[in-house]
């Protein structure tokens, strides 16, 4: 019994972090962004993924410090989304600059790590 109680109390955060998640991608805004000439921070994530509510805390406190870029993310099982950004797995985190892919990393979620990789590219 004590084991059942234990895997539902490491349960409610992971569902309470996976219910965070939404899709912010779309081609309309993504196209405009570059067309706009703006730096593109783009994260997926897949529900019930501790690593992937990991980064997108990380994410949220950079954007705070880099208003200047167009954040987006999208679930990863969104096949079309992933096929376009050729991202297959989650925690993957790329950033465009002028309609290029600058950078590319797997599970980043030190925050640190993060914000030398926007500034590397910006």
């Amino acid at each position: 019994m004590k084991k059942i109680f234990f895997l539902l109390i490491l349960l409610v955060p992971l569902n309470i972090n996976a219910g965070e998640k939404k899709t912010t991608f779309t081609k309309e805004i993504f196209n405009k962004a570059q067309l706009d000439g703006k730096t593109v921070v783009i994260s997926s994530w897949i529900k019930y993924c501790s690593s992937c509510a990991s980064q997108m805390k990380a994410l949220r406190d950079v954007e705070k410090d880099f208003k200047n870029l167009v954040y987006l993310n999208f679930d990863v099982r969104e096949k079309e989304i992933a096929q376009q950004l050729n991202i297959q797995f989650q925690t993957t985190l790329v950033i465009y600059k002028n309609n290029k892919e600058v950078y590319r990393s797997l599970g980043e979620l030190r925050k640190d790590k993060i914000y030398k990789a926007i500034n590397s590219v910006i």
